[in-house]
């Protein structure tokens, strides 16, 4: 078991009368992968800047094992920043802009031209060390930024969005590089982002942030198979809600709920519940199938309804189908992991069954 690194302890932070974060208290162990994501102005820059020392909390504390960050400036931490702009030197080549704060600390030229070579190498810009900015990508910047922030060897990386600015492409790329880098250098890296996919990606764990507060940590699989509230569920991915009223509780675990349009479907029972209860159940489009044909060989706790396909969205590897059931609008997603030559196409207005199991609805709101 990793032992905690980095403890956020009840910070706060008041910009005037206005609140960006309420006390949020966060654990992130040695060598872990660990993003912070949310929307815009949700808090998670500030956050980070506090945890850099560019900011000063109103109240709480950062600690470094037993150390508390908060009275030592920002260059005397043990931490280092990449930037969303990368903020290199234009008049530096590549290999000074990496070796700069070796310079700074007056190493010997020898010391310095091993250790850039080491991390020119580590981010595969080794023939590019003669370089100066302008001659680089975009992802070859970033890069150097990250060769620049490692050089000192710090305990913690931090990550301003870096990757923001570069096309989707790319990013891709880069993602899987900056895994690469951290499963290499070892440190604990904090990852700020509002790109869902990036966090799920490359993330040990994440936490998510709304209007200055932490909604849930876990996993990307626990962030996405069980998110704790109905926001959650909005922001990682997309999902359909149905609400509705218990009206029995079920063996093994299960429930009946009456849903306002679509009748009585089965759920798993996550939460404690009680018969009366309003609740509202999230189903990821994945999970949910389709076809023209009704369904047989279906286990009791499947649910099955019956609509007309209101729009087709066709995406390459997979197809995107918005269905129509009664009032309610439910989407389901088809992924493309075979092709049938004979198989009829499901179309914009033909009618249609879909159908999950039981198991994968998740509760978000309870209303006793």
């Amino acid at each position: 078991m990793k032992e905690n690194h980095l403890s956020i302890k009840n910070v706060v932070k008041n910009f005037g009368d206005f609140q960006a974060l309420k006390g949020v208290s966060i654990e992130i162990k040695k060598g872990e992968f660990y993003s912070l994501l949310g929307p815009s102005g949700c808090g998670k820059t500030t956050l980070l800047r506090i945890i850099a020392g560019f900011e000063e909390p109103t109240d709480g504390v950062v600690l470094l094992g037993e150390k508390n960050m908060i009275p030592i400036p920002p260059n005397k931490r043990p931490m280092n920043t990449v930037f969303q702009n990368y903020a290199l030197f234009p008049h530096l080549t590549v290999f000074e802009n990496v070796a700069f704060a070796l310079r700074l600390k007056k190493t010997s030229n020898s010391i310095v031209k091993d250790k850039v070579h080491k991390f020119l190498e580590l981010v595969q810009l080794s023939e590019e060390g003669a370089k100066l900015p302008s001659q680089l990508s975009g992802g070859q910047k970033q890069r150097v930024a990250i060769a620049r922030a490692l050089i000192n060897e710090p305990s913690v990386l931090l990550l301003d969005e870096p990757l923001s600015a570069l096309d989707a492409k790319l990013r891709q790329r880069m993602l899987v590089e900056l895994d690469d880098i951290h499963d290499k250098v070892g440190i604990t890296f904090i990852y700020v982002t509002h790109d869902q996919q990036e966090a799920l990606s490359v993330s040990d764990r994440v936490a998510v942030m709304s209007r200055g507060e932490v909604m849930q940590i876990g996993t990307p699989f626990e962030i996405y198979e069980s998110p704790a509230n109905k926001f959650v569920a909005s922001f990682i991915g997309e999902t359909n809600y149905l609400s509705g009223e218990v009206v029995e509780i079920l063996e093994n675990n299960y429930i009946r709920i009456k849903l306002e349009d679509l009748g009585e479907i089965c759920a798993y029972q996550d939460k404690p519940l009680k018969v009366g209860d309003k609740i509202k159940i999230t189903i990821r489009p994945e999970k949910i199938r389709i076809s023209h044909s009704k369904p047989t060989s279906l286990t009791a706790n499947t649910n099955i309804l019956h609509g007309k396909v209101d729009e087709v969205i066709y995406s390459g590897f997979q197809s995107k189908f918005f269905v129509l059931v009664e009032n309610t609008m439910l989407r389901v997603f088809r992924q493309h992991v075979n092709f049938f030559m004979d198989e009829k196409a499901i179309n914009w207005k033909d009618d249609v069954y879909i159908w999950w199991n039981g198991d994968d609805g998740y509760i978000v709101e309870v209303e006793n």
